[in-house]
């Protein structure tokens, strides 16, 4: 598995979902979880942090370095019994963002939009983790690298990323659910004066992460159940 496959594995994450006690309580956004309320982890076991992580949110589970001792709680009073304290009110349904990147290179051949058969690996390691959680949408973008016309790279973004949309279909994720779209070269991820030259395989690699298809999942979360 080449390093930039378990990057992009890893981040979705890429962009397309406290302590331990915090992790088993339902109140914890911090983490995408399926439909039983496991929280949802990727082939190399991490978890898929939402777009509410903080490190505050950080279980043992998850992120174990990033949890401190616990400390002593302190005692709680009890509320007077002419006055009990107010039912918790459900909290409001939110969006929560997960985006993940995917090198356009890993997928297809350079210039081309067909998806090759490391580039299918790739989309079925995607697949699983989408079949594992909750989600409402599916936005796939594809985006490429300055070389050639306006015109010509708008077109071969919006291709890449129908074939990725065409593949997670096929396996199952529903249609209805993807929007895909090409901006071409409009959003670039290499910063201007960089990769300078005429078309090189020097600057061909220079200007990889442009060519690159994003992934972003949207889905809700529920509203917290009353005490």
């Amino acid at each position: 598995m080449t390093a930039t496959k378990k990057l992009i594995i890893a981040s979705i994450a890429a962009a397309l979902l406290p302590s331990m006690a915090m992790a088993e309580n339902s109140t914890n956004y911090g983490y995408l979880v399926d439909s039983n309320g496991k929280v949802v982890k990727n082939n190399y076991g991490e978890c898929w942090h939402t777009g509410y992580w903080t490190p505050a949110m950080a279980t043992s589970e998850c992120d174990p370095k990033l949890v401190k001792k616990e400390e002593t709680p302190e005692p709680v009073m009890a509320a007077p019994a002419a006055q009990p304290a107010p039912q918790p009110q459900p909290a409001p349904a939110a969006v929560m963002p997960q985006k993940v990147t995917l090198s356009a290179d890993a997928l297809f051949d350079f210039d081309k939009s067909t998806l090759k058969p490391a580039g299918k690996t790739t989309l079925d390691d995607l697949v699983r983790d989408l079949n594992a959680a909750k989600y409402d949408e599916i936005q796939v973008t594809g985006h490429t690298d300055r070389i050639g016309s306006d015109a010509y790279n708008l077109k071969l973004s919006e291709r890449r990323a129908d074939s990725v949309k065409d593949y997670l279909v096929s396996k199952g994720i529903p249609a209805n659910l993807i929007n895909a779209k090409g901006v071409g070269k409009a959003n670039p991820v290499t910063k201007p004066g960089e990769c300078a030259g005429r078309k090189s395989p020097k600057v061909i690699a220079c200007l990889q992460p442009d060519r690159r298809v994003e992934v972003e999942v949207t889905a809700t979360k529920e509203p917290a159940p009353a005490n």
